[in-house]
């Protein structure tokens, strides 16, 4: 049985990993809270490799925020994601794991590059502005990545995964990405019987989104690939990146109305066009992934009432 350990197990990527590799039942999983193991903090981190010396790492820890917090705070972003993977990087290279799975983000890819977005693209244009210094800490990660496996032969894959949401994921009102911000925004008006929601920006951006338990089955299946097909995703020749995502996207206004409907909000929806709307498309192309066997089962409509349901239940806590 491997030894697995997912760094940011309380998030959202992190807690749908750990639910997946637990139903594998193939795995011993190995979790540290922020209080336990602090990973900014090198020294902590190396030992705690050391001594666990785990065989696998899921590298979901980050600080991840939507425009409103990337704008706020740019060191934040950028210095606390690069703290963070250097040190499990040494750890892991120091305890000389076997497999490490880094999580990016489809924000690594140039802000006005073809659609959808293929994993040769990176570093092929300029990025988006507003949330370039998290890009650019996620940039650097899937360049560790490459670097120890063509310096050290070690087995280090970068997963980049579209829009995420689900039971987990973050609603604060400052630092939510768009689709939670939504939720909360109708339900509160919902609840207050508010007339309108103004939602940011004019609508027209299209975004690709997967629920995030499709996520942690993403990881799943790729940690639990054979050796030679692993091997080939982390190949010191190639960069080991690969997209992860649904295929299809919808505008930011289809979305405001489908949650719309889910929270059964009946008021009127609007857009404040003073607001920015960042990338105008985001749609990854995960045909590499696809060719692989893997494919997302979650229909939007289905994860977005199975989110919203868990939303409430968190409010009722």
């Amino acid at each position: 049985m491997k030894k697995v350990y997912v760094a940011g197990h309380r998030g959202l990527v992190g807690s749908a990993t750990v639910k997946a590799l637990a139903a594998a039942g193939s795995y011993e999983i190995v979790t540290r809270t922020h209080d336990e193991l602090d990973l900014c903090d090198r020294k902590a981190t190396r030992e705690f490799f050391m001594s666990e010396r785990p065989d696998y790492v899921v590298m979901c820890a980050a600080k991840v925020g939507g425009i409103l917090a990337n704008a706020s705070l740019p060191v934040d972003f950028l210095h606390n994601n690069l703290a963070i993977q250097i040190s499990v990087f040494d750890g892991a290279h120091a305890a000389g794991i076997e497999r490490m799975i880094f999580l990016g983000s489809s924000c690594i890819y140039p802000r006005d590059c073809p659609q959808p977005i293929r994993e040769d693209y990176l570093l092929s244009g300029p990025l988006e502005a507003t949330n370039r210094p998290y890009a650019l800490a996620k940039i650097a990660g899937v360049e560790s990545c490459w670097s120890f496996n063509r310096q050290y032969q070690t087995r280090y894959l970068a997963l980049m995964p579209t829009n995420l949401y689900g039971p987990g994921d973050n609603y604060h009102p400052d630092t939510s990405h768009v689709l939670p911000a939504l939720m909360r925004r109708f339900h509160v008006a919902k609840m207050n019987r508010d007339p309108r929601v103004v939602a940011w920006g004019s609508g027209m951006p299209r975004r690709e989104f997967m629920y995030s338990l499709d996520i942690g089955d993403a990881i799943a299946f790729l940690l639990g690939l054979p050796a030679s097909d692993f091997g080939a995703l982390t190949s010191p020749d190639i960069a080991p990146l690969i997209n992860v995502g649904v295929g299809e996207d919808i505008t930011i206004r289809e979305l405001a109305e489908l949650v719309k409907a889910t929270v059964s909000y009946e008021g009127d929806l609007m857009f404040d066009t003073t607001k920015p709307d960042g990338t105008p498309r985001k749609l990854l192309d995960v045909t590499r992934l696809r060719t692989l066997g893997w494919e997302a089962k979650t229909s939007l409509g289905v994860g977005l009432q199975a989110t919203y349901e868990h939303f409430l239940r968190d409010q009722e806590a």
